[in-house]
């Protein structure tokens, strides 16, 4: 909502966005990244995850993400610890920054995983761990 209050997306293109059913329900981290396209992946320090080291609450992590890496059309989270470790997955377009700011819920100490794609195809990786002192995810 608040991106089409900005006027970065119309509501055509968010009602018209398709929910990848695939990479949403996988249990794993393998299966997640296969679901939304990314066969193979590059570890990039282009791409900063900002997160709390220790997150009190597993409930609500926040967690920032942005790619400085040049013509970034997409970027996912994913949780690799979670049931279903893709948390989101943002597609980027008409010159939008590739940021962005969530809660995830995370049941544990895992790692948070931002997945970056580029206009060529490719995928790019970066990885941070988060403890977790109380579990969000029913623990």
């Amino acid at each position: 909502a608040a991106a089409v209050a900005a006027g970065v997306l119309k509501p055509s293109q968010v009602l018209a966005a398709e929910y990848n059913r695939t990479a949403f329900e996988a249990k794993d981290v393998a299966g997640a990244l296969k679901g939304v396209g990314a066969g193979s992946t590059t570890e990039s320090k282009d791409i900063v995850i900002r997160a709390p080291d220790i997150a009190e609450n597993g409930a609500v992590v926040p967690v920032d993400v942005a790619s400085n890496i040049p013509n970034t059309i997409s970027l996912a989270v994913l949780v690799d610890k979670n049931p279903s470790p893709l948390t989101s997955a943002f597609d980027f377009g008409n010159g939008a920054l590739p940021e962005m700011a969530l809660r995830v819920k995370m049941g544990q100490t895992s790692m948070v995983e931002a997945i970056a794609k580029t206009a060529d195809g490719k995928y790019y990786i970066a990885k941070k761990e988060v403890k977790v002192t109380v579990g969000g995810c029913g623990g």
